[in-house]
């Protein structure tokens, strides 16, 4: 069989286990797809998904690689093809999700010529990814992907871009592509340092364990059970650690979620503790200026590499390694252990205002709105643990990020690193893909919708079990609006957009549309649009009236 340069491409995919890619093709990359589309006899190749903007393909792989584990694979060509991944690039690499970006490049003798989508796409990567590097020359092909690969899997996880030239692409080849070299494995941490932690844990009064986004793996949060289980400890979660407390240590040991503004119960129990145990936490999930602002938390941190060191983020001591053995290791040292009487107080506190928080004490203004907190139950008692429910970015995600309860890691997916418009329908419709078994939920504002709006045709095409909910304000970008209102008296600039009829828009692509007309029928909409094969939308009026106290009762003030 004749090789070029895009078998050997493909060819190192299938060795890395990779079995689906995301992307659109162009003239510079054009035989990479002809090989993925038509492989020859007998050759394995990955499924291609074919996207309708290459920013909503990076999304996708972003999503593969946060709901499996594995590597996500995007494929762009030249010019704005790989402009258009930046977006997403940069999304993945600061949330920790692993993808490889292969782009499209002009031939090697054109590279410095000002010639047709000639462009540094190499420097355009360097600092929103882990590795970034252009193949120069054909017999290099699959050691430049094994390479990405591994930066892409590092401690810390990340984006990696690879920059592929048409004549590579195109070159007649004679090697073979590597085998893949195995992920070296980590240890757990010091045996000394756990040692110190579980004598700090059981000298204190009111321990929290504060767990973040690199926690949720599958390993770490059966690690962080079978602990919790023994030694109930209250545990709070970020956004993108969401799940990882189960409905049955729910009770005992789930106090909320913290990010954005700092007055949630989360908030309000961190402040109290005389110790935080953070558990994969990343800094960009929600700044430590803001959960630890009077810089008077006691904090021990355990993770996977060390962690950024800022003003209010100062560890006693770091504790450095595989997080589901170091949980392991941890649980046999603080056996017995139990938080003092003095502080069940707290904590019983801490429950009720949590359950408080759920329930709305007021009324829309409008009687044809719903109000966001009756959205939140509605969904609930619709999405089932095996359902996968990703949300977008708006005001409508403050409420879900708040309220949304989810029992199973990765399984309620937002983006709380970049905090991204766009990304809830391409990864719904990957949660689609590879939980076919499962209904595929998302969430949107009307504004955020039509970032992405046009893959309802790559879900229709697809044939997607999808249900995706727009929070529909009435034409505005409310998540800046709001918070325009209460720095600048109540004034707001560039927020206003024009109305667009959702259910027409969503029939337009092949999907079913369907809108909640009174505040009476959402239960039943809901129900229809679960029960309904193939991609849903509906259109959910809401009232935002009340959302600056989403921004109000602050624990002090956000700086």
């Amino acid at each position: 069989m004749k090789k070029y340069g895009a078998d050997i491409v493909t060819d190192s995919l299938v060795n890395h286990g990779v079995d689906l890619i995301f992307g659109i093709p162009g003239a510079k990359i054009d035989r990479l797809f002809e090989t993925l589309e038509h492989p020859q006899a007998g050759q394995k190749v990955p499924k291609l998904i074919v996207t309708r903007h290459e920013q909503n393909a990076a999304f996708m792989a972003q999503a593969f690689s946060r709901i499996t584990g594995k590597t996500g694979v995007v494929v762009a060509t030249s010019g704005p093809g790989v402009g258009n991944l930046v977006s997403g690039m940069m999304t993945i690499n600061a949330e920790n999700d692993s993808v490889v970006a292969i782009g499209g490049q002009v031939p090697r003798k054109d590279l410095y010529r000002l010639t047709h989508q000639s462009t540094n796409s190499v420097a355009l990567f360097n600092s929103i990814t882990r590795f970034s590097s252009e193949i120069q020359d054909p017999n290099n092909i699959s050691e430049i992907i094994a390479n990405a690969f591994s930066a892409a899997n590092g401690t810390q996880r990340g984006g990696a871009f690879v920059s592929l030239p048409q004549d590579i692409d195109d070159t007649p080849v004679s090697i073979e592509a590597l085998p893949v070299v195995n992920k070296p494995q980590q240890g757990a941490a010091a045996i000394a340092d756990l040692d110190w932690l579980a004598e700090q844990i059981k000298a204190a009064k009111l321990p929290v364990l504060l767990v973040g986004a690199r926690g949720s793996d599958d390993a770490t949060v059966e690690a962080l059970h079978a602990l919790l289980k023994e030694t109930p400890l209250p545990v709070v979660e970020t956004f993108q650690g969401a799940g990882v407390i189960s409905r049955e240590l729910e009770e005992s040991s789930y106090f909320g979620r913290i990010g954005l503004f700092r007055n949630q119960t989360g908030d309000k129990l961190l402040k109290q503790a005389d110790l935080v145990v953070t558990v994969g936490y990343d800094a960009i999930e929600y700044e430590p200026r803001n959960w630890n602002k009077e810089n008077d938390l006691n904090i021990v941190a355990l993770d996977v590499a060390p962690v950024q060191i800022d003003n209010n983020f100062v560890p006693q001591r770091q504790l450095i390694g595989d997080l589901s053995q170091s949980l392991t290791l941890l649980k046999d040292r603080v056996a017995g252990y139990q938080v003092p009487a003095a502080s069940q107080g707290i904590l019983q506190e801490m429950k009720d205002d949590l359950k408080a928080a759920d329930e709305p004490s007021y009324t829309p203004a409008v009687p044809t709105l719903n109000h966001p907190l009756n959205v939140v139950k509605a969904l609930q008692n619709h999405v089932t643990d095996d359902m996968t429910v990703s949300t977008d970015i708006g005001s409508h995600y403050i409420w879900m990020a708040r309220h949304f309860k989810s029992y199973v890691p990765r399984h309620f997916l937002m983006s709380n690193g970049m905090q991204t418009l766009g990304v809830g329908l391409p990864w719904a419709m990957v949660a689609a893909m590879v939980r076919p078994n499962a209904k595929s939920v998302s969430v949107s504002g009307d504004g955020g919708f039509f970032f992405s709006a046009m893959e309802l045709e790559t879900a229709v095409r697809l044939h997607l079990n999808t249900v995706h909910i727009v929070w529909n304000d009435n034409n505005h970008y409310d998540m800046v609006k709001f918070q325009e209102e209460m720095k600048y008296d109540g004034v707001a600039a560039g927020v206003d957009f024009g109305n667009i009829d959702i259910v027409k828009y969503a029939e337009a692509f092949g999907a079913k549309g369907l809108r909640v007309d009174t505040p009476a029928d959402l239960d039943a909409v809901l129900t229809e649009a679960f029960a309904t094969e193939g991609p849903v939308v509906v259109d959910v009026p809401v009232d935002y009236s009340h959302n600056y106290e989403l921004g109000s009762q602050l624990i002090e003030s956000e700086g």
